[in-house]
């Protein structure tokens, strides 16, 4: 028995209108897939400037702040198996409906965001290498065929991302392999990957560089989003969680020695392809193209599963009544969000014809960073709320300490990107109202009906 009023939550998936077809094997892909994306080919490099050669140290660290807030979304997921997430938990914790659309406001800013950009980057520079077109008319068409993908089926997409994901895993693992033959010839410096910068405090520098490496593991509060759609998520969602994230920090881990083995700090901080200068410093013959198509790839796939996110967080909002329920309509054979999809597509096709994206996406992370707070602090006020079936729980400390880790971040931000912040916030409270006077109307009559 639940102790207030919300309706009964089942930890089946009886009743939702989204297909359970996501096993724990896809959805521990699908974490993974997201989490290593794209910006790890361009990490160590920045790395490099703040911690020299240690590059293992702050993403150990980053890797253990990122594990604080996941804590806290395997216990709410398993608790609370719907589509929305973070709004819906912050629905459930608080009750104030203009919070939980904020939150969800801030998941959505963060994904079109998101995707707009990777989606400039697919057509940018990668692209680049085999055929020359246009960046933004390429983006459109790109996050297009993203779309049909999402809009086809969460089974498709994920199958989908088990190939991406295999890709992308691909290149690290190269990098790993050709550093391990160089060492093996003689090459390369291990005493390289204990070195600071001459002039570091090293726990200043770890601490300054894990706030870069954080973000590297930002992607695993996407999967609380397709929940709805999980077999048996009080089973399953914790193992391919955790997992997906200890894995993608090993590789993480073994990338950063690998690269501080190959090359001195002073040449990865001044390469914009890090990677591909590790694999050129080793001497093992790799041609440039197999990197480039390797982060088309692993572009594509972040975009991908992207897209999935903010379509499922909308779905879920709009059947939270926080938008309008034109919003949760889903196709009747394939199960899928289309009203959510369409809309989520062509606010990230308005995205791009901005160009440049950069500013917008640190304001994203920020905001990101109050949505783990809030589901962070959610946990605890959700303890007092008893459901009927078993789920995961973390340790009490754990959210705490998520809270704390994500406001020491939130002090690293400037003051340009928190003018950023308070402007978005402000347009999501003006689309709430906008919302509500819609409803107020009577434009939103209760569920819409799948059609």
């Amino acid at each position: 028995m639940t102790s207030d009023t919300a309706a009964p939550v089942r930890a089946d998936g009886e009743g939702s209108k989204l297909k359970q077809a996501i096993t724990g094997p896809l959805l521990y892909l699908f974490i993974l897939g997201d989490v290593l994306g794209a910006g790890i080919y361009a990490l160590m490099g920045t790395l490099s400037k703040d911690v020299g050669g240690a590059l293992w140290a702050p993403l150990v660290l980053a890797l253990l702040l990122a594990l604080l807030t996941a804590g806290s979304y395997a216990e709410l997921v398993t608790k609370y198996p719907k589509a929305g997430g973070a709004a819906v938990f912050a629905e459930r914790a608080y009750g104030v409906p203009m919070v939980s659309f904020l939150v969800g406001f801030c998941m959505l800013a963060a994904g079109v965001t998101s995707a707009a950009g990777l989606s400039l980057a697919f057509a940018g520079d990668y692209l680049g290498t085999f055929v020359d077109l246009p960046p933004v008319p390429t983006a459109i068409v790109f996050l297009a065929l993203v779309a049909c993908l999402n809009a086809r089926g969460i089974s498709d997409s994920l199958k989908s991302n088990v190939v991406m994901t295999v890709i992308e895993v691909s290149g690290l693992v190269i990098v790993i392999v050709v550093v391990a033959v160089m060492l093996g010839g003689g090459g390369g410096d291990v005493s390289r990957i204990g070195a600071f910068p001459t002039d570091a405090n090293p726990a200043l520098a770890t601490l300054s560089a894990a706030i870069v490496a954080y973000y590297s593991f930002v992607g695993f509060e996407t999967s609380a989003n397709v929940a709805e759609e999980v077999r048996e998520p009080r089973k399953v969602y914790p193992k391919a969680l955790f997992g997906a994230l200890a894995t993608a920090g090993v590789v993480y881990v073994l990338v950063g020695l690998a690269s501080s083995i190959a090359l001195p700090a002073s040449e990865l901080g001044d390469s914009s392809g890090p990677l591909l200068a590790v694999v050129s410093a080793s001497g093992v013959p790799i041609p440039d193209w197999v990197f480039s198509l390797i982060a088309l790839v692993a572009v594509a796939n972040g975009a991908l599963l992207t897209m999935i996110m903010s379509s499922r967080v909308t779905y879920g909002m709009a059947e939270q009544r926080l938008l309008p329920s034109v919003l949760s309509k889903v196709l009747p054979k394939r199960k899928t969000p289309w009203t959510a999809i369409v809309a989520t597509t062509v606010v990230a096709m308005l995205l791009t014809l901005v160009g440049d994206v950069g500013t917008l996406a640190e304001t994203v992370v920020l905001l990101l960073l109050f949505v783990f707070i809030s589901t962070n602090v959610a946990v605890l006020v959700l303890r007092r709320d008893h459901v009927e079936h078993d789920h995961f729980r973390v340790w009490t400390f754990v959210p705490v300490l998520g809270v704390a880790s994500c406001i020491l971040l939130l002090t690293q931000q400037s003051g340009q990107v928190w003018l950023y912040a308070a402007l978005l916030l402000v347009v999501g409270v003006v689309l709430y109202l906008v919302a509500r006077a819609t409803r107020g109307r009577g434009g939103d009559r209760g569920t819409t009906q799948a059609d």
